[in-house]
């Protein structure tokens, strides 16, 4: 037995929904499982099914019915016109940096008399300012378009005005009640906004822009507006999908010397990139400009006309972003450390640690506290906050973000008195306090959590999209699943859980071991599955255990051969777990368990001996067969008289009955595994059946008197029986009075009374011996189902008692 690290929340359809993706399936030419997924992800009709899967520029909406489009485009016609100064206003992020490029291709293709201004995050802070607007006027700047930015700029954008500048602004945030006094706003997420999708990023809105302004969607800019809308989580659905789908397509064939640079720096096989390569290899180092330097020089390589310049930007990029990582890994190490302390003090005070992690560091970077919280939340799965702290002015300006049932930004709004700014939503937010209130300030949210989340809620959570059997994971599966692709936010990478399935094979791969590789069988089939970081499993693995697999599947390409295999992200073994030993141990079943209870695998459990002289035998073996507070070492006796939890049961020497090893698993509380540690090769007794015990009497008949000196061994040799079992019966015939022995000599007594067999006392006990003995040297197949009953029987006998 083995317990997922997630819960696990499996999707079902019903009747109607199999019976619709048994359509599908038909009229699309779909494997099963795809079909039922489609379902599932509501495309359960066949022409929005094939609309998801194939859909192209006919699924674009018309840029005109976002509210103010029109008034934005005859606006940057006008400054065509009229030859006006304009300058782009964007973010620092990589959706903004996106949103700045894409403007720049399009007032470049206009011959537009433009720049572009981002601010600097940490100097500046997000959006529009009022330095910049002064600075824009004194450059002769009559019309501003801001990207991805100026929503909420209502004080900035009105003193725009003032200065003589009129403000387009195209962005996808929040609105607030008050909307600024623009020139145009541009953005599906106005209340009044008829657009049929709100789903847009940033640089998506400014391609809607880009299409009104042309008369045409500008296909071949589609790579970056995949880019911003990757990086910037937005959902792949509607017409997202068709445009980060069109724009891989274009990054796959690009002949844009930055993407190709950026490709290059990051490792990027551009011909076979996915939205994973862009979320993981792209968006970072365009991020980390704006972290730790400034976002122009992001839109420069994006921009950049040749190779060198292109390569010198990307390298510059990448070197960014490493320091990024590095900034990252001290700021995690140093909080950690923090965590650490300030669980002790809890422990110290009898306190117990906080509900939701609150660390504050001088000088920690803010532009990269987000990513530290995030790896906060996948170690500790608590909601945390990550501050950096300016020991000057004892200013915090920090990152959050939660988990699964704890809304951050209510949260925020409960503690609004002891903030000084903050926004954001329910999985993340930003914040802005003073360092004397962070110690209430964790107190209140700690508080929160409590009274909101109950115990489960603490527990991560794997969302499963459909439950498959071996059978479904075939290369003609994952080649159509990839249909679904693009995968990302709102379209994830189908989680399947893989059930049916026993393990045929276990291994560690890897630099030290770290990586664990299955071989999983089931339906006379196998199938390989690699886990990342669970090698620490391996030995925990028995061959032959029931298995579940949560994970994708995936294609394995190696020496030109393509074959399925399973990623795995979780798995548990819902059943104890039998590791059978018993013909390996020989002589040295001491030395074995030893060697057992030396690797990390098994470190918590109970030894179980027949008698104290086995007890003794562990104890001065000298093969480190360590007894502690966690591994226990008993008799059976002293096991089956208490009830103790033992994850772990090692099976030391022959049991002295399978009755009594019975009762000792049913006293193992949580078991989940068992060690059978004794020889198998010999002691096993096979009982006489009554046609042999016949065949006995008659050769008894026929030759008494025999001699008693080795008469055992003649009749063995006669009946071709063990001398073992002819002494058995020859003890059950003298205590049924069908034989004596006298004066040296076997004989054959009259029967007078009809006798069972049964009847002997000697034929009960050898019976149940050789039951107890069936079951002690049964196949590891037949004794598990028996551990597994024993355990399931005893243990309700138990319950039932108390």
């Amino acid at each position: 037995m083995i317990q997922s690290r997630t819960r696990w929340s499996i999707a079902a359809l019903d009747i109607e929904g199999e019976a619709r993706a048994a359509v599908l399936a038909r009229t699309l030419s779909l494997t099963p499982l795809v079909a039922r997924l489609l379902v599932q992800r509501g495309y359960d009709r066949v022409e929005s099914a094939k609309q998801f899967l194939s859909g192209g520029t006919e699924c674009l909406h018309d840029p005109f019915l976002l509210k103010g489009m029109e008034a934005a485009a005859a606006r940057i016609h006008q400054a065509i016109e009229r030859g006006e100064r304009v300058r782009i206003y964007g973010d620092y992020d990589a959706d903004g940096v996106s949103s700045t490029t894409l403007m720049t291709y399009l007032f470049q293709r206009l011959e537009l008399n433009f720049d572009h201004y981002i601010p600097h995050r940490t100097r500046e802070g997000y959006g529009l300012n009022k330095t910049a607007l002064e600075a824009s006027a004194a450059a002769g700047v009559t019309l501003i378009v801001t990207v991805d930015t100026g929503i909420s700029a209502v004080d900035e954008i009105a003193y725009a005005n003032e200065l003589g500048i009129d403000v387009v602004v195209t962005d996808h945030h929040e609105p607030p009640h008050v909307l600024p006094s623009a020139y145009a706003i541009v953005n599906p997420k106005q209340e009044d906004c008829e657009y049929p999708f709100k789903g847009l990023a940033g640089v998506g809105v400014a391609f809607k822009l880009a299409t009104a302004v042309l008369g045409e969607p500008p296909l071949e800019w589609t790579d970056v507006v995949a880019l911003g809308t990757i990086a910037d989580l937005m959902p792949l659905t509607d017409e997202n999908r068709v445009l980060v789908r069109f724009g891989i397509e274009q990054l796959r064939l690009t002949d844009k010397p930055g993407f190709r640079a950026l490709a290059e720096v990051g490792g990027i096989e551009l011909a076979t990139l996915t939205a994973t390569n862009v979320a993981f290899g792209m968006a970072p180092r365009i991020n980390a400009a704006g972290r730790l330097e400034h976002a122009n020089l992001a839109v420069e390589l994006l921009t950049a006309g040749n190779d060198e310049s292109a390569a010198a930007g990307a390298l510059t990029l990448d070197n960014l972003n490493r320091e990024r990582q590095q900034i990252v890994e001290d700021i995690v190490q140093e909080a950690q450390q923090m965590w650490v302390d300030k669980c002790s003090s809890a422990t110290a005070a009898s306190k117990p640690a906080p509900s939701v992690i609150v660390l504050a560091g001088a000088g920690w970077n803010a532009g990269v506290v987000g990513i530290v919280a995030s790896k906060f939340v996948e170690k500790y799965y608590k909601p945390t906050l990550i501050l950096g702290l300016d020991v000057e002015t004892g200013k915090c300006k920090g990152s959050a973000r939660s988990i699964e049932g704890y809304d951050l930004h209510a949260a925020l709004t409960a503690c609004d008195e002891l903030l000084e700014h903050y926004g954001g939503h329910q999985a993340a937010a930003g914040m802005t306090l003073y360092s004397s209130n962070l110690e209430p300030f964790e107190e209140r949210l700690s508080k929160l959590a409590d009274e909101r989340l109950n115990e489960e809620d603490w527990i991560p959570k794997t969302t499963i999209d459909l439950s498959c059997k071996i059978e479904d994971a075939t290369i003609k599966v994952r080649e159509q699943l990839a249909q679904l692709e693009p995968f990302g936010a709102g379209n994830s990478a189908p989680k399947l859980l893989l059930h049916g399935i026993t393990v045929a094979d276990r291994k560690a791969m890897g630099k030290e071991s770290k990586h664990l590789k299955l071989s999983v069988s089931g339906q006379g089939k196998l199938l390989d599955a690699v886990s990342f970081g669970s090698g620490h499993l391996t030995d925990r693995l028995s061959h032959g255990a029931a298995i579940e697999l949560v994970g994708e599947l995936s294609v394995n390409e190696w020496n030109g051969q393509r074959k399925a295999q399973f990623m795995i992200n979780d798995m548990r073994i819902p059943l104890i777990q039998l590791f059978d030993k018993r013909a390996d141990v020989g002589n040295d079943s001491i030395r074995l368990l030893g060697k057992i209870l030396k690797s990390a695998a098994f470190t918590e459990g109970i030894i179980v001996v027949p008698n104290e002289t086995w007890m003794e035998a562990a104890l001065s073996s000298g093969e480190e067969v360590t007894v502690s507070q966690h591994v226990q070492l008993l008799t059976y006796e002293a096991l089956i008289a208490q009830s103790v939890r033992c994850p772990h049961l090692f099976v030391l020497g022959k049991p002295a009955s399978a009755e009594k090893l019975a009762l000792s698993l049913a006293a193992c509380q949580q078991l989940e595994t068992v060690h059978l540690l004794y020889d198998s090769r010999n002691g096993k007794f096979d009982f006489p059946t009554r046609e042999q015990f016949g065949q006995l009497y008659q050769l008894l008949r026929r030759d008494c008197p025999i001699a008693e000196v080795s008469c055992t061994q003649q009749l063995a040799a006669k009946l071709n029986l063990p001398v073992s079992t002819i002494a058995l019966m020859l003890r059950v015939f003298t205590e049924l009075e069908f034989i004596r022995l006298e004066s040296g000599l076997l004989e054959l007594l009259p029967v007078t009374v009809k006798r069972e067999l049964s009847h002997a006392k000697e034929y009960r006990e050898a019976q149940h011996e050789a039951e107890s003995n069936e079951i002690l040297y049964a196949s590891a197949k037949e004794m598990i189902e028996w551990i597994q009953a024993a355990v399931s029987l005893h243990g309700h006998e138990q319950a039932s008692s108390f």
